[in-house]
Parts: C-alpha cells; sequence; structure tokens
C-alpha cells in the first residue's frame, strides 16, 4: 500500500547551559538576563528545538546535521533567526508549509512571562505565518534538575507540517 500523508507532525529539543559572558536569546529576541546561554551559535535553545520540529517533520534529519558546529566560522555567532528562515525555506522547497507549531521554555530564571507574545510576533514574522500559528509557554522545573538549579535553559516543540505539492 502507497499512500502518502498530508499532515506530519514532528518534535524537538535543545538545551544550553548557562554562561555569564553571553547575552540571552530565546524565541528571537534578546532578554534583559545576567546570563546567556553558551553555544556555538547565539544559542537560542527554543528556535533550535523549533527547527529540530520541523527538520523531523519533514524527516530531514536535525540542525546539526544541516548547520554544523565543525563548519569553521560559517556558523559561529549566527542569529538563529537565520537558521529558522533557513530551516523554512528547506521544508517549503520539499512541499510543505508549517500547520502550527507548540513550544515550551523550561527556565527557573529569568521569569519569561512578558517576552512570550513578542517572541511569538518575531517567530511569525521570521516564519511568515500568523501569530495564530504559533505557541509558547514556559515553565520552571520547581527547583528540580540542572534547569531549576539554574545551570542552563531546554526547550522542546512540536510543528505540524503539512504537503502542498
Amino acid at each position: 500500500m502507497n499512500f502518502e500523508l498530508k499532515m506530519r507532525i514532528g518534535f524537538g529539543y535543545d538545551v544550553h547551559q548557562f554562561s555569564p559572558d553571553r547575552q540571552l536569546w530565546l524565541g528571537g529576541i534578546c532578554i534583559p538576563s545576567e546570563l546567556g546561554l553558551l553555544g556555538h551559535s547565539d544559542a537560542d535553545v527554543l528556535i533550535h528545538a523549533i527547527c529540530d520540529a520541523l527538520l523531523g517533520a519533514a524527516a530531514m534529519r536535525d540542525i546539526g546535521y544541516h548547520f554544523p558546529d565543525t563548519a569553521g566560522n560559517e556558523y559561529e555567532g549566527i542569529d538563529s533567526k537565520v537558521l529558522l528562515g533557513k530551516t523554512i525555506s528547506m521544508i517549503r522547497e520539499a512541499g510543505y508549509e508549517l500547520g502550527n507549531i507548540d513550544a515550551t521554555i523550561c527556565a527557573q530564571v529569568p521569569k519569561l512571562s512578558p517576552y512570550i507574545e513578542p517572541m511569538r510576533q518575531c517567530l511569525a514574522q521570521v516564519i511568515g505565518t500568523d501569530i495564530d500559528n504559533i505557541s509558547i509557554k514556559a515553565t520552571t522545573t520547581e527547583h528540580l534538575g540542572f534547569v531549576g538549579r539554574k545551570e542552563g535553559i531546554s526547550a522542546y516543540a512540536v510543528a505540524l507540517i503539512e504537503r502542498t505539492k
């Protein structure tokens, strides 16, 4: 039996540790914080999880495959919004369009509630979709694990894509 699914779902996860010498970028915006996240790029853990969810839904591997930290200076310090834009272009070229994204950021600090709407707006603009297609939630881990010990931030994302070709 050969039939093709019109809708596909993908899951993404990312984690970065805190660093005192970096800015904190989440969802494409700079969040005021004494600590940023350590990474080869700008370490935007939310965008990285979203990219992995989109790539996974299209069965196109993961963010590290397409944008490796072993590529010399090509992606060093890169704005993760650029990576998201390239990811969206790749899935569109493969014949898919975004249905929606549902993401959760796990952070003990800082408090993210005031930044959720600006993140949604930023991501919708980069992707070229309606803001209603982007859901972002933030939670703590109630002081448990590396997130609870304020060692870093993790993010989870699910993306639904639909075949357009």
